[in-house]
Order: C-alpha cells, then structure tokens, then sequence
C-alpha cells in the first residue's frame, strides 16, 4: 500500500473522529450520547493547548499529559500531526486539492513556492505565548489553534446547520450567537485554499509553528538521497508544505504529506535518519528582530488588556459563567475557547461570548438565560465534566446544590435576579403576574411577594341594585369576562368579595353580600410584586427565561453575588 494511501486513512479516521465526538457530546439517554466518550482526546493532543495552560497558569491538567505523545513523535518524526492527524488540516488539504487540481503542473508549482510570509505563523505564536506568561496573563491561542478552532466550528455551526432540519440531534433549534463570526473565521480559512493550497497552515496557524519549531529537531525527515535529479517539479507541484523539496528543503515547513514520495520518477526522494543531500534549512525563516517585536507586543497585550479594568473595579455584571468556572482572571487563563461547554448544554443556554468584557471575552462560555429551551437547570452539572483545560472545574451535584459535605458553604450562585420596577407588570403596570415568583425552583423560594390592592382604572363608582351575587354598579368602564382571573376584588364598606365574573355593568362576586344601594363600590385588582431574596437566590436564571415580558425582561440576572469572587458578594 503506498505510503499516501496509508496517510489519507489516517486523516478520514481522525476526521470523522472529530464528527463522532462532537455528535456525541450531549446528554441524553441514547447509547451514542454522553457516555464517556474521549471527546477531549484531539484538544488533548495538542501541544499548544498545553504550553498555553502551563505558561497562563503554572500549572498542567492531567488530561493534557497526552500532549506530550505528539511533542516526542514531533522530535522523532517531523511535523506528522498537521500531515496525519490534524482534522483541520485535513479540510484544508482537501479543499486545496479541489483548488489545484485542474490546474497545469506549472501553476500548481507556482501555488506551491515558499513564501516569506509563511514566517507570520511564528510572530503570531511568540506573541500568543507571550500574552500568556506576562501577568496578569491571558490564554488567547485557542483564537488561531485549528484544534480548538475546528472544534468550535464544527459543534457551534457545522452541526446546528445539518441538523436544521432534521432535528436528529436536538429536538429544538440550537441557536448561537456570533455564529456568524464564528462561521465566517471558519469559511475564509477554507476558502482561502482556492488562492493558496493549505493558506491557514502555512502562513496562520500557531500549533504549526509550533510542531515546525520541534520538528527542526527531528530524527528522521524527507530529504534528498542525492543533490543530483531531472529537476521535473512533480514534487513540489504537490507539496502540502511548500517546503521546496527539490532543493533545500526547508524542515519546518514540511508536513509530511509523503506526496513528493510518491510522485518522484527519479525515487531520489526518501524518509530516513540522513540529511538531504541537497541540503537543509531547518529552522523557521524568522528574524531576531521580528520575533522580539513579537514577544514585546504579546507581553504588553495582557497589561494592555487588563487597563480597563474588565476583571476588576470595572467588571461587567452581564458576564454569567457557568457553574465551576473559577474567578474570571484564572478563568481567562484557562479558557481555549474550544466550545465544548455549550455542546453539551442541554438547555442551550450557554453561549459564546461576545466582547462584553473585552476582547480577551470573545467566544469564551457566557449564559444567556433567554436564548435557551430553558435557563440553567438546577441539578445540571454537565459542562464541568467536559472542560479540557479545567477553566470550568468539575464538581458534584452535592456541590452544586449545597448538599452534604457543602452544606455549610451553600449551593453555588451564579449570580443573583433584579426585579426592574419599571417593567414590572404587578409593580409598573398594574397587571397581575407571578411567573417568577412560581417558576423559582429553589427551597424556600428566593422569590416572594408583597400583596397590595390597587382600583382598576375606570374602576370607581356606586352600587346600582344587587341581585344574589350580581352587583350592578353605576359609574364604572368595564370590558366583558375581563375580572374573571382571580385575581379582582369589589371593595365596598371595608370589604373585599372575590369577583368571579363580570359584563359592562356588573360583577358577580364569590358570594352573596349586604351591600347597600347608593354606596361607594371600588374594583380593585390584587398584585403580587415580587421580591428577590439575595440570600437564597443562586442566579439560575429561570425566572428571567419564563418572564412573560418578552423583550427586556422585568427580572434579570446579573453576576452579582457569585460564588466564584467574595469581590462580587452582595451580602457581608
């Protein structure tokens, strides 16, 4: 079998690997669905996944010790993963094929030719390493890491797409913002392959840079047996690394793809521990002067990021992080942005971010408690079991509910529910409503409400006649079957009768009253105006999903009172 056969199988394997487990991340009962899968295995293949943690927080995940499999194979191979297992860069090698494959030899040769901008690759890489190391850092190469980013892709976008209208995998829509942006990184990666085969690998992405700065050393790589061949250009007409292979090939860019093996009619092309006889390059082409620039900006990001203060003084309250997502300076440490987190929301309340808190927030998990079938469900703990980098910690329903050894510390509060007055039905507008107040699935409810009876608008007049429980009114604008709900009362003389039932002229009360002819008679509607106890309130957003204000809600969760920061406590 030839070795670019053996190569294709290896990327479609990995491939739908990718598909499998971003179909399977979801809860739910079918045997497919969660059921420790490794869905984290790619992402925990990637070295720059774990470079970026270690140098953000000092620390490694255990579940990213896979990463150092692909650094050893990196030091003994070459850049084998970007050829072999990289979903993304099997798209890209694909779709670049589609690109090329029409065109005369020549022009293929030509697409193919190194260019110096390949060298951007590794500025981006030095200044994403340095944005993290500097404190207070930020780990923002899951921005331009093609694991995260296909993962990204793929679950927020790709998926929701094909499963419009099939709804095979959610029984209601998954609705996400900035997808648009999110699709569009994705589709000008993509596209970009038509101009230059293999664009994002070559002049973009970081985790190449990174394989390409391990792989200089490698043990064994594709070299020249002899410096003497016709000089076709076969080989570098289907070169995926534009790595020049017919003359001095340049290590760091070549991603083994084994084309030029398999297309050499001169089999002077070989794999092996030697050096080509034509020569090497085996660094990347960069200049000290341009990767210190980098460094300098990457170091100088994070600082420059944190003068607003967006995790200090001047915090954004809208930015709700899920259950066990640390304190937002370690939580921006860890974050990839990877997407796993709101794949697996059942309730597809959790979100990617936008720049509510900066740029350092965009696509990092937020709640958004409209968008949603549902708000944050109370015993739902599933996004902490799947985050790869931990910047949502695992934890226990015992945890999340206070339950048990947590008892004392209370279950964990996301933020806490405002009631604006304003929008209020009961409080602004006169109009009953208490579906915050029933809809609150804590015990005792951290909604309550205060009682207070307000006369109806046009609700003032005199008692005409009374007829068993039939009271005509004199004086009064009613609408016909309006005062029925329950929630209406006919004062008069220090009295209030339930009113049942009503037409333009009477109400009919509960049950028959002593209520004299010619006295002063009020319809008064009862109002329940909620109130939120900050002490028993954990922020989990269903009052705000269910309010019947559509818009704006009347109740709305802010991070206010998390558990996660004492700075953001409401109470002492």
């Amino acid at each position: 079998m030839r070795i670019t056969t053996v190569r294709r199988i290896c990327q479609v394997f990995f491939l739908v690997m990718l598909g499998w487990f971003a179909v399977v991340t979801v809860v739910g009962p079918s045997w497919w669905q969660m059921r420790n899968w490794p869905v984290n295995w790619l992402l925990q293949l990637d070295p720059l996944v774990a470079v970026g943690t270690v140098l953000a927080t000092g620390t490694l995940y255990a579940g990213l010790i896979w990463a150092a499999a692909t650094v050893v194979a990196t030091v003994l191979l070459g850049r084998f993963f970007c050829g072999w297992v990289c979903p993304f860069g099997t798209v890209h090698q694909f779709f670049g094929w589609l690109g090329r494959r029409a065109r005369p030899v020549q022009q293929r040769i030509e697409a193919n030719r190194y260019r110096r901008w390949q060298s951007l690759k590794y500025y981006l890489l030095a200044a994403m390493l340095a944005t993290a190391v500097v404190r207070p850092g930020v780990l923002v190469t899951g921005w331009l890491d093609p694991i995260p980013l296909v993962h990204r892709s793929v679950t927020l976008v790709v998926l929701p797409l094909a499963d419009a209208g099939t709804r095979a995998l959610s029984p209601a829509p998954r609705l996400v913002e900035w997808s648009w942006l999110i699709g569009a990184v994705f589709l000008a990666a993509v596209a970009a392959n038509f101009f230059v085969p293999r664009f994002y690998c070559r002049f973009v992405c970081p985790l190449g840079a990174l394989l390409g700065v391990l792989g200089r050393w490698a043990l064994f790589r594709i070299g020249k047996s002899t410096p003497q061949c016709s000089q076709c250009g076969l080989c570098e007409a289907d070169c995926e690394g534009a790595c020049n292979p017919s003359g001095q090939i340049r290590t760091a860019e070549c991603v083994l793809c084994c084309n030029c093996l398999a297309v050499c009619p001169d089999d002077v092309l070989r794999y092996g521990p030697a050096k080509s006889a034509a020569g090497e390059r085996t660094g990347p082409d960069v200049s000290r002067r341009g990767v210190l620039l980098s460094l300098v900006a990457g170091a100088a990001a994070g600082p420059l990021l944190r003068l607003a203060g967006r995790t200090g003084a001047s915090w954004n309250s809208a930015i709700i992080r899920p259950p066990g997502a640390l304190d937002e300076e370690r939580f921006l440490q860890r974050c990839i942005r990877c997407g796993q987190c709101m794949k697996i929301c059942p309730t597809n309340v959790l979100q990617p971010g936008g720049l509510q808190g900066g740029l350092e927030t965009l696509w990092t998990p937020m709640l958004n408690n409209r968008i949603g079938t549902s708000a944050r469900q109370l015993r739902c703990i599933a996004c902490s079991s799947v985050c790869p980098t931990r910047a949502i910690r695992p934890i226990s329903l015992d945890e999340r509910l206070g339950r048990g050894a947590f008892a004392s510390a209370g279950p964990i509060r996301l933020g806490a529910a405002f009631v604006d007055r304003g929008r209020c039905l009961p409080w602004a507008m006169d109009r009953p409503c208490i579906v915050c107040q029933e809809n609150c699935p804590v015990s005792p409810k951290a909604i309550t409400v205060r009682e207070q009876f307000s006369t109806v608008r046009g609700g003032s007049g005199r008692i005409q006649a009374v007829r068993g429980t039939t009271v005509e009114l004199n004086g009064v604008a009613l609408r016909k079957g309006e005062l029925g709900t329950g929630d209406y009362y006919l004062a008069c003389g220090g009295r209030r009768l339930p009113i049942v039932g009503n037409d333009a002229a009477s109400v009919t009360v509960a049950e028959a009253a002593p209520l004299p002819p010619g006295a002063a008679a009020e319809v008064q509607v009862r109002l329940q105006q909620p109130v939120v106890d900050p002490r028993l309130c954990i922020g989990c957003g269903v009052c705000e999903h269910e309010c019947p204000v559509s818009g704006l809600r009347a109740i709305r969760v802010t991070a206010e009172n998390e558990s996660r920061s004492r700075k953001h406590s409401l109470l002492p």
